[in-house]
């Protein structure tokens, strides 16, 4: 019988683990897709980037790093990668359960799948796509669900409007007049970014969303600190206020703008060069 939420949550709380191993076995564990369709990810895989996971924990990353060892040396036998790409999120998985079979004591029942199947908890494509000559995606109910797919896949780094541009192309080209909504999931796993194409690491606003003081705003902060430099500008910022300070920076953009963690990392780093802490 296959694993499920149910039975690895059991094998969490029965394997000898720090309370904050148990505490991040468990986060792992809520993110994990069990469904083909949800997260835009493989059966049995969660997906997150190392800073994500330390600001959900509440920790430095060097103690982030001692519990992923932790938890991999442990008999759940946590496994990471990172397939797509060096900036791209790390897919995890218990790879303890990759080879479970059939045994009954600890397979859980048909029934104990209630997290998998909460449609709040993951990213479900159903439903069907109308390919339109005139389809702006941030129209549509699909970029929302676009943007939290595609961050463990293939165009992690390509903007949701190139996306579905592509994927409206691809269609159209074929006569398709409507698709199942799990076309776009398969068109997005499949992704291959050609020469010169589109692809930005952030968001850029559609001519409709810069028209909002608050994005031009936005905008403005994250282009004054290039995401091709993200890295080099967290690590000076970080060393000239330190962690937490950084982290505070990074929370109140987001409940300033409403945007993701890294947008708001961007528009923290051209906050800084804008007021001359850190250099461009």
């Amino acid at each position: 019988m296959e694993p499920t939420t149910g039975l690895i949550l059991r094998r969490i709380t029965q394997t000898e683990l720090s309370v904050s191993a148990h505490k991040l076995a468990t986060l792992i564990l809520d993110a994990i897709a069990w469904k083909d369709g949800y997260n835009g990810l493989p059966r049995g895989t969660a997906a997150f980037t190392l800073a994500d996971l330390a600001s959900k924990m509440g920790i430095s990353r060097q103690y982030l790093t001692e519990l992923l060892a932790e938890l991999e040396a442990s008999e759940l036998e946590l496994r990471r990668e990172k397939p797509n790409g060096k900036f791209a999120p790390w897919l995890f998985r218990f790879t303890a359960f990759d080879t479970e079979g059939s045994d009954q004591d600890v397979a859980s029942g048909t029934g104990d799948t209630s997290l998998s199947k909460e449609r709040n908890n993951k990213t479900i494509f159903s439903g069907q796509i109308t390919i339109s000559e005139a389809s702006n995606v941030f129209q549509t109910c699909w970029a929302e669900l676009i943007k939290a797919a595609k961050r463990a896949l293939p165009c992690w780094n390509v903007d949701t409007r190139v996306i579905w541009d592509r994927f409206l192309a691809f269609n159209r080209a074929r006569g398709n007049d409507r698709v199942p909504a799990g076309y776009l999931l398969g068109f997005m796993r499949r992704w291959r970014t050609s020469p010169g194409s589109e692809s930005r690491s952030a968001e850029t606003p559609t001519p409709q969303q810069a028209a909002d003081p608050r994005d031009r705003e936005l905008n403005d902060q994250i282009k004054a600190a290039p995401s091709g430099n993200r890295q080099f500008h967290a690590s000076d910022l970080c060393r000239l206020i330190g962690q937490a300070a950084y982290e505070a920076r990074v929370l109140n953009v987001i409940r300033q703008f409403g945007c993701p963690r890294f947008t708001a990392m961007l528009a923290v780093h051209g906050r800084a060069v804008m007021a001359g802490e850190i250099s461009r």
